[in-house]
């Protein structure tokens, strides 16, 4: 069928001479028309965003501008694809083309891609570092610092020439003229900035004596003006700075870098002046409670102590009493035995006591000697009774004695006899006897009998025994038989 060629040419349209479309058709005409338009890019701020959804992962939304919304879609695969999360308030351009949802009519833009722009890509770059800060833990609550409750000493790091820093001197000299301010000039925004606000920190920090806190604060602005208080260097000096760091940037919705590492953050300068600076009347009804609860906590302690102590002072007495009391009956039982009311009583009873002791040991002794005499007297008739058998027994021994020396001379004799053949025989072959007929026995230097005259030598040592002792010499020279038979031929 005919659609909308986009050109000045009109075409031939069904319907247009008066004949009627059914809804279909109509839609199907404006779907034609709608296809035919190229795929364009479109810039406005993301609202109403939903998605992903959680069955199809698809995303719906409205962008928008001044005096226009348009419906938008992106599908699951081209928002998988995405280098940051849409949300809503921030500017993006879209690519796609346009659509017509025939059975509702409802027309929308399906974007294949979507793309930072403007102030949306400045606050994703926001995003990106404040997320990099993060995770190096400098907005971590426990690395940030206590602010005292009261400082006496502030510094104040912003622009002289604006109308903060009036607001804060005023915010601080209404709420406490007790507190010294200390002013350190700096650009707050434009090129430079971020460069000016680290020296204002270094020379807030250096001060002497050293302030108890320092504010870094502005007034509202633009995002764009905010964007020296999104700066890394700037936030990492407040993370590092040796004084506590109170921000007071913007209004209630600004939240920027500096604002998330600071030790405490207020929605705008005056806030962070009064923050550090408590005012003097509520002071004095801090100072006047606390003196009432102190009064009040010391007026107990009192009461109580001394409650405690007249409590302690009754026990004592009573514990002195009773302990008075057992005393007191111990030395009146000490004081009525006999030792202390009579010391005589003690040496006359030990008197009676060995007197009695020495007529016991005297009865004692006496009834002894007559037991001992009387057993004595029953035991010399025993003992008499019992040796006479004596003379009997004796004769017998006597008797069996006699027998013994007849009996041992008997079995003694043959015994003798045949030693004495054995002495005479032993006796006529001892070499004594032989030695006693007038014979000798010749022995070597080593001691050894000589039976031969070869065992010996000229000049040999010589031991010749003999019946009545020993001849010793030296041997001049030696001559067997053989010899001599030889000399006599």
């Amino acid at each position: 069928m005919n659609v909308w060629n986009l050109t000045a040419e009109k075409p031939s349209v069904p319907g247009a001479d008066g004949e009627a479309l059914s809804v279909s058709q109509a839609a199907e005409l404006a779907a034609g028309a709608l296809n035919n338009i190229p795929k364009i890019t479109v810039l406005g701020e993301v609202t109403g965003f939903r998605g992903p959804n959680a069955r199809s992962g698809h995303c719906y939304f409205q962008i928008k501008d001044e005096s226009a919304a348009l419906d938008c879609i992106v599908w699951k695969g081209a928002y998988a694809k995405r280098a940051f999360d849409l949300r809503d308030g921030l500017q993006v351009q879209f690519t796609g083309t346009f659509d017509l949802y025939k059975p509702t009519g409802k027309m929308s833009f399906k974007a294949s891609s979507f793309t930072l722009a403007g102030e949306g890509l400045l606050r994703q770059q926001v995003a990106q570092l404040a997320e990099k800060l993060r995770l190096e833990g400098l907005m971590e609550a426990e690395r940030k610092r206590r602010v005292p409750v009261f400082c006496t000493r502030v510094a104040v790091v912003t622009s002289l020439s604006g109308a903060v820093i009036n607001d804060v001197k005023r915010t601080l000299r209404r709420r406490n003229p007790l507190v010294e301010v200390v002013c350190v000039g700096a650009k707050v925004q434009g090129e430079g900035a971020p460069a000016e606000l680290i020296e204002g920190l270094r020379r807030a920090a250096a001060i002497t004596p050293a302030p108890d806190c320092i504010l870094l604060v502005r007034g509202g602005g633009s995002f764009e003006d905010l964007m020296t208080f999104n700066d890394e260097a700037l936030a990492r000096a407040v993370a590092a700075c040796p004084v506590p760091v109170v921000t007071g940037i913007g209004h209630e919705p600004d939240n920027s870098i500096c604002d998330m590492v600071s030790d405490r953050r207020c929605s705008t300068p005056t806030a962070a002046a009064e923050s550090v600076a408590p005012e003097f009347s509520e002071l004095v009804h801090v100072l006047d409670t606390r003196e009432q609860r102190l009064q009040a906590a010391c007026s107990s302690l009192v009461t109580g102590a001394v409650s405690e102590s007249d409590l302690a002072r009754e026990r004592m007495e009573r514990a002195m009493r009773v302990r008075l009391d057992r005393l007191r009956l111990v030395v009146e039982q000490a004081s009525r035995r006999p030792c202390l009311t009579d010391p005589t009583n003690i040496v006359d009873r030990r008197r009676i006591e060995l007197a009695q002791t020495s007529d016991r040991l005297l009865l004692a002794g006496d009834r002894v000697q007559e037991r001992f005499a009387a057993d004595l007297e029953q035991i010399a008739p025993r003992l008499a009774a019992s040796t006479s058998g004596f003379a009997r027994k004796r004769h017998e021994l006597d008797l069996a004695a006699s027998r013994m020396r007849a009996t041992g001379a008997q079995m003694l004799s043959a015994p003798m006899a045949g030693l004495g053949r054995a002495a005479a025989a032993l006796d006529a072959l001892s070499p004594l006897k032989v030695l006693g007929r007038g014979y000798s026995i010749a022995y070597d230097g080593a001691g050894a009998v000589a039976t031969h005259a070869s065992s010996f030598a000229e000049g040999d040592a010589l031991r010749v025994r003999m019946a009545d002792g020993d001849v010793f010499g030296t041997v001049t020279s030696v001559q067997t038989s053989g010899a001599a038979s030889s000399e006599d031929a």
